[in-house]
């Protein structure tokens, strides 16, 4: 759950729009009806988990007669989603039976008392030996070293890149940058030479929500110098305060922003930009270069609500630079989305069954895999080349994962998060200078974790 501070009535009414999101079954569940429930993001065309999902849940039914599934979409903003099913899991009367969760939420999750240990399902699933070890460990609990869910997918980012528009702009392509100060001589060649194209666009700001602290901050922050211990140092147990890495990154959203080189700020701190980017600036060939997801592509696919069937000849793919291009020379992060049970659930049984038997066989998975363009989990998976030739950019960003980094797996995730998304707005807008903003996040930090969990950057 991003941080945010909600009002006794706003409590209220998002109590009450979980509860009607639930349907009407809260008192008169059976042993043989359970509800599922997933994000379907604000405004998005985008339906191929429904699609997939419902094809799942008529696959179980026909296989376990007299079961009901009850698939139930959330449509919201990324942090309201989060917002949301924490409020659902609250309660018997609203939990549902399983629920799609974003991995960086799963230790607060587990902190709130809210997720079901699944280790007594797992040690019987034979299945769960196929799961890779890091995204095992993205799905255990930090404190106690239970498993309390089943990893759906992952992905990684790199940088997306319309080859038309470089080669206007006097940029050979194929192209890849070997530094950031790359990325912005590109950004300003674009901006000389193609009036009416948006150079670059990094995620920014806190309506963002995540994808500005992921895709946008820490693309940029895992590739200093201090690589993994920009953010938090695992070996000391600390949050990394007053760092140069942290002001270096502020320093390129502030120079994209400030010199016109991004997105307009009113585009840039939209809830929905991300929706918008996919659908709109890319396709229609107003953006030139976009630091993004593996996931791309379904925004174009023949399912998607506009398909684009040029993209591969149009769109290349660039992994992220490191600042200055020290080793590895480049970087890429990784989250990923997983299935939990509430610990409220009425049919945690039944849930499980669903998930084991039907969503996260390796048939299934593969097939979600590369409908929905998602870096494999599964090692069966990963090496089957169906799944690897199903999206042409499967075996890029697959090939990432060698220099991906993860997001520390800590309830105070969440809050730092938060901090970084305040900095980057600050930065966007011109209301601080990178120096401010960067004096801010160290003082949010301290406030959420404490100043003893806290320490010094040495670079």
């Amino acid at each position: 759950m991003r941080v945010r501070l909600v009002t006794a009535a706003a409590l209220t009414a998002a109590t009450a729009l979980a509860v009607s999101g639930c349907g009407s079954g809260s008192s008169g569940s059976s042993a043989k009806s359970i509800k599922v429930v997933y994000w379907q993001n604000l405004d998005s065309t985008n339906k191929l988990q429904a699609n997939f999902l419902a094809t799942m849940v008529k696959q179980f039914t026909k296989a376990n007669p007299g079961t009901k599934v009850s698939l139930v979409p959330v449509t919201a903003s990324e942090n309201d989603y989060y917002t949301k099913i924490q409020l659902m899991m609250r309660s018997p009367a609203t939990a549902p039976d399983l629920i799609y969760e974003d991995t960086a939420l799963i230790n607060s999750d587990i902190a709130g008392g809210y997720l079901k240990p699944l280790d007594t399902y797992t040690a019987k699933w034979a299945d769960w030996s196929q799961y890779a070890k890091a995204a095992k460990g993205a799905v255990t609990g930090a404190a106690d070293g239970k498993v309390y869910a089943v990893p759906d997918d992952t992905d990684t980012r790199g940088i997306w890149y319309n080859k038309q528009l470089l080669q206007k702009a006097g940029i050979p392509v194929p192209w890849q940058p070997k530094t950031w100060a790359d990325v912005i001589a590109a950004a300003r060649k674009v901006k000389a030479k193609l009036p009416g194209v948006t150079p670059l666009n990094l995620y920014t700001g806190q309506a963002g929500g995540e994808a500005s602290s992921m895709q946008g901050f820490e693309m940029l922050l895992y590739g200093t110098p201090a690589g993994d211990k920009s953010l938090y140092d695992a070996s000391q147990k600390k949050w990394v305060v007053g760092s140069k890495g942290f002001k270096d990154a502020l320093d390129f959203v502030h120079t994209l922003y400030s010199q016109g080189l991004g997105p307009s700020k009113e585009q840039a701190l939209g809830a929905n930009f991300g929706t918008a980017v996919g659908t709109e600036l890319i396709p229609e060939g107003k953006l030139a270069i976009d630091i993004d997801g593996s996931w791309m592509p379904n925004n174009w696919s023949s399912a998607a609500a506009k398909p684009w069937k040029e993209w591969q000849s149009v769109m290349g793919t660039a992994a992220m630079p490191t600042q200055n291009g020290q080793a590895p020379g480049r970087t890429s992060m990784s989250g990923g989305w997983a299935w939990s049970i509430p610990a409220k659930a009425k049919n945690p049984d039944l849930a499980w069954k669903f998930l084991s038997t039907t969503l996260q066989t390796k048939t299934n998975a593969a097939q979600w895999n590369a409908t929905n363009a998602n870096i494999a989990v599964r090692t069966d998976v990963a090496s089957d080349k169906t799944y690897l030739d199903s999206v042409p950019t499967n075996k890029f960003f697959t090939e990432l994962v060698a220099d991906t980094h993860y997001r520390p797996g800590l309830p105070a995730y969440n809050q730092v998060s938060t901090a970084i998304q305040k900095a980057m707005e600050s930065v966007t807008t011109g209301q601080a200078s990178v120096d401010e903003a960067a004096a801010t996040f160290d003082n949010d930090v301290k406030a959420a974790v404490g100043d003893d969990k806290t320490v010094e950057s040495a670079s």
